[in-house]
């Protein structure tokens, strides 16, 4: 049993059990309250980059299976967990949560004072740390003033997207879904519904994609901050008003730039899979799954065609939008869940119906 430090960029460090890779690692440390579904929060594309603290206290006591990953190849830089169970009892599981780490390389720290990290980052925001290599002693000093001085890609976007384009295939609405770093279960949704998909990368053009002749845009959720995707900007400001759009985290927040509004980094995030929101227009209170660093800024959507449609009742941030004159609405919480609720699932029907709609208006209008 090897021991791990976790250092903060403030000086704070965290001793504990390494599993997992044996090498070192960096990343955002932030923290998710899912008490189930570490397998999807792990395989979550929009952790690409960041060191997962998870503050439910047992990790890894049903195991690993085939079915529950939401991309194939994970993108955290680490896990964290207070006690990690390596004898998983599940009829599903197929290995445990320290093979699946060592066969991915990610490497984790289990034996941390977990709730200590998490008041750390609720009240200094997010902070940078690093995950030691296993058995190794470390200079606190140096690794802080590295820190300190590093400045972690922003490309993550563009490292967890389909790098070309593929379908899958069905018999019902054709949908493009673009993809920004994609979870599986926005896809499992739309093939139940029995879409014709097209999943596309984040860097495809306007131009590109009604040459496929959609009857709607899925813009999926991903990691890091909207304003590194200007190429996706640029995409939806071709496509707005032409075509029905249903935008998802990410692509939420890259549906409000393209329409004039702005965005900002939140303290800590949200992320975990019991987060209460109003949806304003029937005010019933959901609770969704959630996992992003940044917001609408309410403020930046007076003068837009945009409208608030929910709100977070736990501070109060935009949750979705619509527009007000165009087949157009997003979301920034997680609908298909995986992990979570499905208290949001009707959502995709709504995408299915605005479609419908604005297919029966054309014909009308012709």
């Amino acid at each position: 049993m090897m021991k791990r430090s976790l250092i903060l960029e403030t000086g704070d460090v965290f001793i504990g059990t390494a599993f997992g890779s044996v090498e070192a690692s960096e990343g955002e440390v932030v923290f998710t309250t899912g008490m189930t579904g570490y397998q999807e929060t792990l395989s979550d594309p929009s952790y690409c980059g960041q060191i997962v603290t998870m503050t439910y206290p047992l990790i890894g006591n049903y195991g690993i299976n085939r079915d529950d990953f939401e991309s194939i190849e994970p993108a955290i830089k680490g896990l964290v967990v207070r006690e990690l169970t390596d004898t998983p009892s599940n009829f599903r599981s197929d290995a445990t949560l320290n093979e699946l780490f060592v066969l991915k390389n990610i490497p984790g720290i289990e034996g941390i004072d977990t709730r200590k990290l998490t008041r750390i980052i609720r009240e200094l925001g997010s902070v940078k740390g690093v995950l030691s290599a296993a058995g190794e002693e470390v200079n606190v000093d140096e690794v802080v003033a590295k820190l300190k001085n590093t400045t972690f890609r922003t490309d993550q976007v563009e490292q967890v997207s389909t790098k070309r384009p593929y379908p899958s295939p069905g018999r019902g609405k054709r949908v493009v879904l673009v993809d920004f770093g994609m979870k599986h279960g926005i896809l499992r949704e739309l093939n139940k519904r029995d879409c014709d998909v097209m999943v596309v990368p984040y860097n495809t053009t306007a131009e590109q994609i009604m040459a496929i002749y959609p009857d709607g845009i899925m813009l999926s959720n991903g990691p890091g901050d909207p304003k590194d995707v200007p190429e996706a900007i640029e995409m939806l400001q071709g496509l707005i008003g032409k075509i029905p759009i249903f935008g998802i985290c990410l692509g939420h927040q890259l549906f409000a730039l393209a329409s004039g509004g702005d965005t900002f980094k939140l303290k800590f995030g949200h992320r975990g899979a019991n987060h209460p929101v109003k949806d304003l227009e029937s005010g019933r209170t959901e609770i969704t799954s959630q996992n992003h660093g940044y917001a609408v800024d309410e403020e930046s959507l007076k003068g837009t065609r945009l409208k608030v449609t929910h709100i977070a009742l736990n501070d109060g941030t935009v949750e979705g939008l619509a527009h007000l004159d165009v087949p157009a609405f997003t979301v920034q919480y997680h609908p298909e869940a995986s992990p979570g609720p499905e208290d949001s699932n009707h959502l995709f029907d709504r995408f299915i119906e605005l479609m419908n709609a604005n297919v029966k208006g054309e014909k009308q209008h012709a």
